[in-house]
């Protein structure tokens, strides 16, 4: 199939590399010229602009955007008015479901379709494949098939789920057609708010064991300091790596991302090279703020996220409050590190 990409970063680089394996005509655009040109070493046809990319496409022509949430409505401004009728625009970036309902309604006035794609599969994609959540009208989906079958995993990536038999279907082979217009974003949003929770009950269960030698720390011994009532209790210098390796070999709690997390400490068994500020990209506010209009609790999703924020400082004044409020009411002095 033919298939014009938007955006050659970390993702969409690797997704035309995995389409132009499996022999799909693709036609590339980006600002870096450098990105460009290492797509046609893999057999990629560059575009240096829009006019030339759609003007290389045949009709019904088909555009995948990868480019940063910031930038697609920009994007989206210069590229529909040279698109014609029936022409079909994806969005495959980690854009909040709210704007592909507005878009996709612009988009119908032009006789333009739209169609959103959460995209789950990092840096890794590539060789693993991408797992889809795809919103948009079903024909148009259909349509894109053979684009979403090629960038999937595909149904050898994990074995059969029990009573599965026969055909396997699109979710076997690691995409869905999610629903209408943002329906795909939806649900990738919601994963990425589930991601959030995940990282954050690996990392803090990871840091218990890490303070499990608390017992052999000494410890003040005055009014600002709680005491460690059973110090004997926590006389245990955990080997963090390898714990994580262990718990990849038949553990309940096993999975993809406990296995970066265990090539990450046995590369680095402190992790001295990260300061531990976690950004968020959104899509973790975006869960809360939808359950909340929806009424649904998300206990362990909001507090993943709140944490993001305390990691990044946003709490200092927070926390000076109540060191005045400490020093006011009871005369307690902060203690110096």
């Amino acid at each position: 199939m033919q298939l014009g990409m938007i955006g050659l970063g970390r993702m969409g680089a690797n997704m035309v590399r995995r389409l132009r394996r499996a022999g799909h005509d693709c036609v590339v655009h980006d600002v870096n010229e450098e990105s460009i040109q290492a797509l046609e070493v893999d057999g990629a046809r560059g575009a240096r602009s829009l006019e030339e990319l759609v003007a290389k496409l045949d009709a019904p022509r088909h555009v995948w955007l990868m480019v940063p949430v910031a930038l697609v409505d920009e994007t989206l401004g210069r590229l529909v008015p040279l698109l014609g009728p029936d022409d079909c625009v994806i969005d495959g970036g980690n854009t909040h479901y709210v704007h592909d309902l507005r878009r996709a309604e612009d988009l119908v006035a032009r006789s333009v379709h739209y169609v959103d794609c959460g995209v789950s599969g990092g840096v890794h994609g590539l060789e693993r494949g991408y797992c889809l959540m795809v919103g948009g009208e079903r024909s148009v989906v259909e349509r894109l098939q053979p684009v979403f079958e090629t960038l999937a995993p595909g149904v050898d990536a994990v074995p059969r789920s029990p009573g599965r038999v026969g055909e396997p279907s699109p979710e076997e082979q690691g995409w869905l057609h999610c629903g209408p217009a943002g329906a795909g974003h939806f649900v990738k949003m919601v994963h990425n708010g589930i991601e959030y929770a995940l990282m954050a009950a690996y990392a803090e269960g990871l840091n218990l064991l890490k303070h499990a030698d608390a017992g052999l720390v000494q410890r003040d011994k005055d009014a600002e300091t709680s005491p460690l009532e059973h110090p004997e209790r926590f006389h245990y210098r955990m080997d963090v790596a390898a714990i994580t390796e262990l718990w990849r070999r038949g553990s309940v709690i096993g999975s993809w991302l406990l296995d970066l997390t265990a090539a990450s400490l046995r590369d680095s068994p402190d992790l001295e090279e990260y300061s531990g500020r976690v950004s968020d990209s959104g899509e973790g506010r975006w869960t809360v703020q939808a359950a909340v209009e929806a009424g649904v609790p998300v206990h362990t999703l909001s507090a993943a996220l709140f944490d993001r924020f305390a990691s990044r400082s946003e709490g200092d004044f927070s926390n000076k409050v109540l060191s005045a409020m400490r020093k006011a009411f009871g005369g307690h002095h902060e203690k110096k590190e």
